[in-house]
């Protein structure tokens, strides 16, 4: 019984630190989409304006109910929260006129990947903690 005990530690300990890192990816891949889908939601409101004076939102709730036209339009369909610690607010890029302009996440842990990322239009530098990546809207001007 003791040997068996033994042997079931010893695969745990092999199997724990693999499931860790996937959980740990799986957040991050997470993150990497949800912040993109911000990003681009961003970008429509931007983009939906009406008349020629472009305007960015000024909160993340302005993205559920855009009703700045006759008609509700919906950038996003809810409000999603930080994939790393999902009870923490998202950190909020702000313009000079106090308009949203990106989201981030004020994780501080150290992400897997490490080099920088090009991914659909965003680029996010190589970073140290998580907090360094800024999903923000990329528009025409």
């Amino acid at each position: 019984m003791l040997a068996a005990v033994v042997v079931f530690s010893l695969g745990l300990a092999t199997v724990a630190p693999r499931w860790s890192d996937a959980s740990r990816r799986d957040r991050e891949q997470d993150l990497l989409r949800i912040g993109s889908l911000y990003a681009a939601a961003i970008a429509a409101y931007h983009a939906a304006s009406p008349g020629s004076l472009k305007a960015y939102p000024p909160d993340l709730d302005s993205l559920l109910a855009d009703g700045r036209r006759v008609g509700t339009l919906r950038h996003l369909r809810k409000l999603y929260p930080d994939p790393l610690d999902p009870a923490r607010p998202w950190g909020i890029v702000r313009g000079a006129d106090g308009s949203v302009r990106g989201v981030f996440s004020l994780g501080t842990e150290k992400p897997m990947h490490v080099a920088p990322w090009e991914m659909s239009g965003l680029a996010l530098p190589a970073a140290r903690e998580y907090s360094e990546w800024k999903f923000i809207a990329k528009v025409d001007r």
